[in-house]
């Protein structure tokens, strides 16, 4: 009887710490061997006219709060010179780019996934795995009118969860449907691959080059003073 009750006092706190483990998950970035370094830069200190809407700054986003501290915008450099090219080649048709979002603190992926439903968890990155974004290797954007400063028509709302936020979805005017496929080839043809289940993320290839960041915005070697 006593061997029992010494067994019982040891697998209470066993389970409860399991149950803990899986309520919460992990509570660092997985770890990767044989990484480059990070090399963020700050998209606005190559080209002062890129437009910033990053709506994880604001309480505009699916989370209803912001889980940003600052309205900024960092990618890994060949990634951040990618962008540039694009937004300087719009700017010959009297368009720009605007962004929505870059790199993102792995603690952010956490929350992300920790809130979303089950049927949108596509939409979000599992960060058990970590996310292109945590790496600096993705960036979220759109075009906007340089003489109107506002986004062009495109399918979908940047962040919706529906299929209408596919690459390939077939609906939406004629339009929206230009507008798409011109960011698209446009970021496809210098250096990017297209998410498949959202028409405005797009993964710098060679990404897995990178490791899984969870560095604040306030750590990064260029940010702001």
């Amino acid at each position: 009887m006593l061997r029992r009750k010494t067994y019982l006092k040891f697998l209470a706190p066993a389970i409860f710490f399991a149950l803990f483990s899986c309520a919460f998950g992990q509570v660092a970035a997985p770890k990767e061997e044989n990484k480059r370094e990070a090399d963020l830069i700050e998209l606005i200190k190559l080209d002062k006219t890129i437009k910033l809407d990053i709506k994880y700054a604001t309480a505009d986003n699916f989370v209803g709060r912001p889980v940003y501290p600052e309205s900024r915008a960092f990618l890994q450099r060949p990634a951040a010179d990618g962008v540039v090219r694009v937004h300087k080649w719009l700017n010959k048709q009297g368009l720009g780019i605007v962004i929505y979002d870059g790199y993102r603190p792995w603690s952010i992926t956490k929350l992300f996934w920790e809130v979303v439903r089950e049927d949108q968890k596509k939409f979000v990155a599992d960060p058990a795995k970590g996310s292109k974004h945590n790496r600096g290797c993705a960036v979220d954007l759109g075009i906007f009118d340089l003489k109107t400063g506002k986004a062009i028509p495109m399918p979908s709302a940047y962040d919706e969860f529906t299929d209408r936020a596919s690459p390939d979805y077939a609906g939406g005017t004629d339009e929206e449907l230009a507008n798409r496929d011109k960011l698209r080839q446009l970021m496809e043809a210098n250096g990017f691959t297209i998410n498949p289940n959202e028409w405005w993320h797009f993964d710098l290839i060679g990404w897995e080059q990178y490791a899984i960041y969870d560095i604040p915005f306030s750590a990064i070697g260029n940010s702001k003073k």
